[in-house]
């Protein structure tokens, strides 16, 4: 094997549906801007995409918020639009804007041109996930991701951030087959990357649908599940070291569609804070076939006093409801996690709040 094995499986564990004795907690975005630590590696590295691009960097940020909580998954440090870079989009990230494409793809040339892109431009991807995997030394999971087809498309066609999405939607509505053009490139394309970071050592995987809940009824199946399914049905069901690799789905904005996303080749659902657990564990988490269930605390919750902070992580807990303690059967689980990405602002001693509430209240759960 040649990575150490594994000493804290619980998330993975979660993953499957199986038994755990307490609820595993990683947080979206754990690695970042609120670590006085991150901020100052970041500075080191002189931008965004130069901590990204370096192993020795991604490493050392990805293992920061371990270093600080005792969390039970790692999730590599990088970006969601490395693969449109890689197709040569030119991106950028702005002090205070975000990031941004220098080409973005409007018309018909344009996605005519894209293909999916030699992964030797991601080089830097798959050597950090095996520098962070062999610096973990088996001390948690360490989760891989890509964006979902959709949520590039968005970005690629906007050319960065949005608020109203008009020039995407205007193409989708306008030259529907273009759209699908564009949507079967990048779902191929982000197959193709998380396979290689699945060889590269990721030992579970993350497709963050971060713009799903943008579309209408109809459109979020048509233009975005089902390239989230062509991704899920080509992926490496191994790893690097022989174990099943579990795939996660997060759709934010995407609890409207929790019965279609029962479907999918996945064993992870991820929700934001508007979906109500109990409600989606009675959806998609029971009887064969369930998807575990990861989230949903409000991030902004993290700004409240720490006692606030242990009464919402209660709510999260009992809306999923009684956990699963059979060891020989599989179940509904629970992973925690916030609904959202972390904000820059939170308070740091906040975050050590949580994960001690989590452990410790789930813990008292099952006793």
């Amino acid at each position: 094997m040649p990575f150490a094995p594994l000493k804290n499986d619980t998330f993975l564990r979660a993953c499957w549906r199986q038994a755990t004795d307490h609820t595993p907690v990683w947080l979206m975005r754990q690695a970042g801007r609120y670590l006085p630590e991150y901020v100052a590696t970041r500075a080191k590295a002189g931008s965004f995409m130069g901590l990204a691009t370096n192993v020795d960097y991604a490493t050392e940020v990805t293992l920061q918020p371990l270093d600080r909580y005792p969390l039970d998954a790692a999730i590599l440090f990088s970006d969601i639009l490395t693969v449109p870079d890689a197709m040569g989009l030119g991106l950028s990230f702005e002090a205070g804007e975000g990031p941004r494409f220098a080409r973005p793809v409007r018309d018909e040339a344009a996605i005519s041109a894209l293909a999916v892109p030699d992964m030797d431009k991601l080089r830097y991807v798959f050597d950090a996930v095996t520098s962070i995997r062999k610096a973990l030394a088996g001390r948690v999971p360490l989760i891989g991701f890509s964006g979902s087809p959709w949520t590039l498309a968005c970005y690629m066609v906007e050319g960065a951030g949005s608020s109203d999405y008009r020039l995407v939607k205007t193409l989708m509505y306008s030259r529907p087959n273009l759209m699908h053009r564009l949507l079967e490139v990048n779902a191929d394309a982000v197959a193709t990357y998380l396979n290689a970071q699945i060889a590269a050592g990721a030992q579970a995987v993350m497709v963050f649908d971060s713009w799903g809940g943008v579309l209408a009824d109809g459109a979020f199946q048509a233009f975005s599940l089902a390239y989230t399914a062509r991704v899920l049905a080509q992926l490496r069901r191994e790893g690097a070291d022989g174990h099943p690799v579990p795939r996660i789905v997060f759709t934010k904005g995407g609890g409207l569609w929790l019965q279609d996303m029962r479907a999918l080749d996945c064993e992870v659902l991820g929700v934001d804070w508007t979906v109500n657990l109990a409600r989606a564990r009675s959806l998609v988490g029971e009887g064969k076939g369930g998807k575990a269930l990861q989230g949903n605390i409000d991030p902004n919750v993290l700004f409240a006093p720490p006692a606030q902070i242990e009464t919402e992580v209660a709510k999260v807990l009992q809306s999923f409801g009684k956990p699963h303690k059979d060891m020989q059967t599989n179940g509904p689980t629970h992973i925690f996690n916030l609904g959202h990405g972390i904000s820059q602002f939170t308070p740091p001693e906040h975050v050590a709040a949580l994960v001690a509430a989590v452990h410790g209240q789930s813990r008292a759960l099952r006793a």
